[in-house]
């Protein structure tokens, strides 16, 4: 049978960057400190392709991810990061003719925890996890991972805060007697989804709950599956009383990093990414920031 994939391409004999499988789901057992976690995963799979190849061989990495995750039935992984380290570096043996491997995934997690301990339940995150291999000219192999983590919770806006401070004084004069300075008075309010991932090298780890809470403490406040009445009043007062802009979200998230994983040496790379949905607006605000710990260090000094 011909190798149409093997065949020069027709015109425009260009080296294609990453060419790939996306959207794969699949189930993942993963083995942790707390026991076994059965994971449902999305994956995406690429190579590069030199200029001689029409096209990749695209049903290899069908074949690969599907044996991977097989094998964690029997034996589990020890994590999401760990699974595309391994299928990066068996992509750049499927496929000879690449340099450069890719592989993202995300996956559903639960952590059990409440606005209180009588109403702890499981509460839904995000795994994120790469990995990238490269071959070298002498083929050796270098690896990097990137492992982290996407939290859901809320932020208030400062600014319609200190506008309706403002204009609650102007219509209820009497309001001057009392302080408002300090007071969380009424503002907007927006479900604001923020990432945040490290890039790290093979010495160099992270536990994936701590990243969950760093991401909570930097909102203004997180969100929670079960909340009575008097809860959902206690979640909008926290959320009152930290009111931050996308900005501040970011900032708050990185510049506390250091104090929370003291061990991750400089040359880690962390980058952060934040967005609010907005309530009142038309589209949604977003920031990012991608940043080494040494300069987060420096910044602090």
């Amino acid at each position: 049978m011909k190798d149409v994939h093997a065949m020069p391409p027709d015109r425009g004999r260009l080296t294609i960057r990453s060419v790939g499988l996306s959207g794969i789901r699949k189930p993942l057992v993963v083995r942790r400190d707390d026991g076994v976690h059965h994971l449902s995963a999305t994956f995406r799979l690429a190579v590069d392709l030199p200029s001689e190849r029409k096209g990749s061989d695209l049903s290899r990495n069908a074949e690969l991810l599907a044996e991977i995750v097989d094998r964690t039935a029997e034996a589990p992984v020890g994590s999401l990061e760990a699974a595309c380290s391994s299928i990066a570096r068996e992509l750049l043996v499927r496929h000879p003719y690449a340099t450069e491997a890719s592989v993202e995934a995300s996956a559903e997690y639960f952590r059990r925890k409440g606005v209180s301990e009588e109403k702890r339940s499981f509460e839904d995150y995000l795994l994120l996890a790469e990995a990238h291999a490269r071959r070298a000219g002498d083929g050796a192999v270098g690896l990097q991972r990137t492992v982290g983590a996407e939290a859901v919770g809320m932020t208030a806006c400062p600014c319609a805060m200190e506008t309706c401070r403002e204009e609650l004084l102007r219509e209820y004069p009497a309001l001057r007697d009392a302080s408002l300075a300090d007071l969380p008075v009424i503002s907007h309010n927006q479900r604001n989804r923020t990432r945040l991932l490290f890039e790290l090298d093979d010495r160099a780890e992270v536990e994936v709950d701590e990243v969950i809470d760093a991401i909570e403490r930097a909102q203004s406040s997180p969100t929670f599956a079960i909340l009575k009445r008097g809860d959902e009043g206690r979640v909008v007062l926290n959320a009152h009383r930290h009111p931050k802009f996308v900005e501040d979200v970011v900032r708050d998230l990185l510049s506390g990093l250091p104090e929370i994983f003291p061990r991750l040496p400089d040359s880690t790379v962390v980058r952060a990414e934040t967005r609010s949905e907005e309530s009142i607006h038309k589209y949604d605000v977003g920031a990012s920031h991608r940043i080494s710990f040494g300069e987060l260090r420096r910044s602090a000094a």
